[in-house]
């Protein structure tokens, strides 16, 4: 039965699991280390590097759906390590700022970030990481472009 699907073998299944664990470690050290969870940490990242202000382009650049960008926008300026200014280009929209604070608690977390992924990949030469780097971005462009 040559069409049996097992899952074990099943390389999209083995892609999950493997991000779900990556990302259920690092959900864990950033919400014990700074009470953020992993789409809180995704919006303040993607501002901090500057290529998305608006909670849209935060999505399309994190592949987040707009209700996750959302709550996590609201809880980030409740807690005020974000600062919204209105979008002039589209009044539905706001443009996402870090607060002093948010700057701040980036300038924190990233290090621990970067430390938390040497520590997950340290069993993988530098050569092999950034092999796995590129079939990443393959595979996402590959889906992407199938969808």
């Amino acid at each position: 039965m040559t069409d049996r699907l097992i899952l074990d073998d099943f390389v999209p299944f083995l892609l999950s699991v493997a991000s779900n664990r990556v990302s259920g470690r690092i959900a864990t050290a950033y919400e014990a280390l700074f009470g953020l969870s992993i789409p809180e940490w995704r919006l303040i990242t993607v501002i901090a590097e500057g290529t998305a202000t608006t909670q849209a382009e935060i999505g399309e650049r994190t592949r987040m759906d707009k209700v996750t960008v959302s709550r996590a926008a609201i809880a980030l300026t409740q807690r005020g390590l974000l600062e919204r200014s209105p979008n002039s280009q589209d009044r539905r929209s706001h443009h996402l700022m870090l607060s002093a604070a948010g700057r701040t608690l980036y300038a924190e977390v990233a290090p621990k970030a970067k430390e938390l992924e040497a520590h997950i990949f340290s069993r993988f030469s530098t050569e092999e990481i950034d092999q796995f780097t590129a079939m990443l971005r393959r595979i996402d462009a590959a889906a992407g472009a199938s969808a």
